[in-house]
């Protein structure tokens, strides 16, 4: 066993771990913070995309004690209270889901997606950067419009927040 500390949506978090626990498993099974989603479990869907020291990862393939001492932002980090945050406002507006299933690291993605990259994303550069997440539902193009609009909305362009219902 090896114990693991983190911060993980702004909470301080320490457990006792078996070391070969993915960041994923200790998200969802340690914390409770089921909005990780596992989706392939060989870092290809991108279905369990969070962000680790800022950037995003894919938690399936990245360990438990990898994230030691690191800060740690789920999905479920990302909301202000009831406050949605821009990225998820917009993709709420745009339809940018189907099952929802990839939807949570989608959003991950693109949150770090405009982090890197600002708010003026062309629609080459969302698909481009998208490529590691897949979505079986959609043809993208509702993805892809949440995300400019989500991109505008964080760089300041347009306000999208809504609350929660």
């Amino acid at each position: 066993m090896a114990i693991v500390s983190m911060t993980v949506n702004g909470k301080a978090v320490t457990a006792d771990i078996d070391p070969r626990t993915l960041l994923v498993q200790f998200l969802r099974e340690h914390l409770r913070l089921t909005g990780t989603h596992v989706g392939c479990d060989t870092s290809q869907c991108g279905a369990c995309v969070v962000h680790m020291n800022g950037a995003a990862v894919k938690a399936c393939t990245t360990l438990a004690l990898q994230a030691d001492g690191a800060a740690v932002t789920t999905i479920e980090g990302l909301a202000d209270g009831a406050d949605l945050h821009p990225m998820q406002a917009a993709f709420r507006e745009h339809h940018g889901l189907q099952c929802g299933y990839c939807t949570p690291g989608m959003i991950m993605t693109a949150v770090d997606m405009v982090n890197r990259l600002g708010g003026d994303l062309s629609e080459e550069t969302i698909r481009a950067e998208l490529e590691g997440n897949i979505c079986r539902c959609t043809g993208y193009h509702n993805i892809v419009r949440a995300v400019e609009t989500g991109a505008k909305a964080m760089a300041g362009g347009e306000p999208v927040r809504q609350a929660a219902e």
